[in-house]
């Protein structure tokens, strides 16, 4: 019997070192498991405003939806289920969801997503054994497609994509928060301790955008209306501040709207193409030659050359789109009547016997490229923007044919907001200022904080330079396109046809249409930039995009209050 005794104390003993010291670590583990409770406290997304009259103005938003989910192994009734899916919540269901509920080896399975809380509730007033809702935050977009392509919109998952949602999705996503606490059988906290842990949730930023409310509607409005009058397919517009680099409106159609993305049919629909689509903007470029001829002193708005319509670069043979203005001319009349001749002229001019030698070329390419700012990145805050090119003279392409074609707008490929920005330090006094459609934040308080000023670069031109270039740009729109513009006010444009490039080469019987100006009082107080296209459709921009351009120059003079000169 004592031998009996001794030999089961060794194994109680062994047993106990085995569970106690062995098996030490593997145990605390699986007790902190049932005595810990951890739960993650989601931080709230930051939300988007837009301005109204200067004052910020909530367009993105947050709202409680819920997630409906079923334990397959507990449903009693799945005809029921699959019925109640069906009628309340049908739009809303992930792919798959009838052969989820059928999946009885699981306990959890996403049915649909998105759910609101009125459908929620008239599911649960059903009684289903198995289905369950989870709370969870998503974004609501009041005021449907207004700006849709800038704002961008947040996916199933939470995660931002497009425009600001995209660019600034860590900052809008804020931190999670933690809450772990050791607890009895009832959840009921024992300690307070190095065990509990209680860690605020940081909310993501909210974000204040340059853009105006107001005309951002107008613009969209305008565009929506000269599409239908033209029956193009698209449109595209962006208003800019030219003394500071603000984006006041961009706006691109056809558009969608981002609190129904499964109604999505085609990247067109969230591409913002004035940033992300470059392109051959055509005789608006003709403004940025001219300025550049001016700046460097080759030539003023009333140097003449003799125009034949033709005029000879190496094996190439470059003609005026319109003929007829033959004769000794004015760079002035070249530009009311665009004509091609009168920018190789200025190009000539720039090199060394009239030629467009690698020093014209060079010339041009740093007046372009490194003052102007055309063909790099910007640096805007939206997702997708594009870089563009243009060919530096150092390569083989750039050679002078290329940079004859450049001079009237071809050969190169360019965003509208980086032509935008380069015609508003023209047109500013030669101050390049970076767009930006960043205007702030906006913190607890309810306080806007003004974000910092982006870089500006002066010196960009001449302040005589630009005087004359807007001299000239008035002169041209009053040649032929002022006769219903605001009375008293200043306002000037060029307009652009170009072809379209297709896998390489040019598509005949397809253009697309621009228009670039500004408008303002004792000075230039907005740009406006207007692109109008469609497939296999000839469109020109005096006729296409100049409406659309002077509907919305006009509204913008009354929407500032801008008051007429004297």
């Amino acid at each position: 019997m004592a031998i009996m005794c001794v030999a089961l104390m060794v194994v109680f003993v062994i047993r106990l070192f085995y569970l106690q010291v062995i098996r030490h670590d593997y145990y605390v583990t699986k007790a902190r498991q049932e005595q810990e409770k951890r739960l993650v406290i989601p931080a709230q997304r930051g939300e988007i405003y837009l301005l109204d009259d200067g004052k910020p103005v909530k367009v993105v938003m947050n709202q409680t939806v819920y997630t409906m989910f079923v334990d397959p192994s507990i449903v009693d009734k799945p005809d029921q289920v699959l019925k109640a899916i069906r009628e309340v919540v049908g739009g809303n269901t992930v792919k798959g969801y009838a052969d989820r509920i059928e999946k009885k080896d699981t306990r959890y399975q996403v049915v649909a997503r998105q759910v609101t809380h009125t459908q929620a509730e008239l599911i649960r007033k059903r009684s289903l054994k198995g289905v369950g809702f989870q709370a969870e935050s998503a974004r609501i977009y009041p005021e449907k497609s207004l700006a849709a392509q800038t704002l961008g919109f947040v996916n199933f998952d939470g995660i931002g994509q497009y425009g600001v949602e995209g660019k600034f999705d860590k900052a809008l996503q804020g931190t999670d928060g933690l809450l772990q606490s050791v607890t009895d059988v009832a959840n009921v906290p024992l300690t307070i301790g190095d065990k509990n842990i209680d860690i605020e949730p940081k909310n993501g930023q909210n974000i204040v955008l340059t853009i105006d409310r107001s005309v951002q509607s107008y613009v969209e409005q305008a565009l929506a209306d000269g599409m239908k009058q033209k029956g193009a397919d698209g449109a595209s517009a962006i208003v800019m501040d030219p003394n500071n680099g603000h984006i006041i409106a961009m706006a691109n159609l056809p558009t969608y709207d981002p609190s129904e993305i499964s109604k999505i049919q085609n990247f067109a629909q969230v591409n913002n193409g004035v940033v992300a689509s470059p392109y051959e903007p055509g005789s608006v470029m003709k403004t940025f030659t001219l300025a550049t001829g001016i700046d460097m002193g080759v030539v003023k708005p009333d140097s003449t050359y003799v125009n034949t319509d033709y005029i000879k670069v190496d094996d190439r043979v470059i003609s005026n789109a319109s003929k007829g203005q033959t004769g000794t001319i004015t760079l002035q009349h070249a530009l009311n009547w665009s004509l091609n001749t009168g920018m190789v002229t200025v190009a000539q001019r720039l090199g060394t016997n009239n030629t467009i030698d690698y020093k014209a070329r060079s010339t041009m390419y740093s007046y372009l490229h490194d003052r102007f700012r055309l063909g790099q990145l910007t640096g805007i805050e939206v997702n997708g923007e594009s870089e563009g090119r243009i060919i530096s003279p150092k390569e083989a392409e750039g050679n002078a044919v290329r940079y004859s074609n450049m001079s009237f707008g071809q050969g190169m490929d360019l965003t509208m907001v980086q032509v935008a920005a380069g015609f508003s330090a023209m047109i500013n006094g030669g101050t390049y200022y970076t767009p930006t459609v960043l205007a702030g934040t906006i913190g607890a308080d309810g306080e806007l904080k003004p974000e910092k000023d982006r870089p500006a670069y002066p010196g960009v031109i001449k302040s005589s330079t630009s005087e004359q270039m807007r001299g000239m740009i008035t002169t041209a729109r009053k040649a032929f396109y002022a006769a219903k513009d605001r009375k008293g006010y200043e306002v000037g444009g060029k307009t652009g046809t170009s072809q379209t490039l297709v896998n390489g080469s040019y598509e005949n019987g397809q253009t697309v249409a621009t228009y670039l100006g500004y408008g303002g009082d004792t000075k230039p107080k907005y740009v406006i930039m207007v692109q109008v296209s469609g497939k296999n459709k000839n469109f020109a921009g005096n006729k296409d995009a100049n409406p659309i351009f002077t509907d919305i120059s006009n509204w913008m003079i009354d929407y500032l209050k801008l008051q007429p000169k004297a």
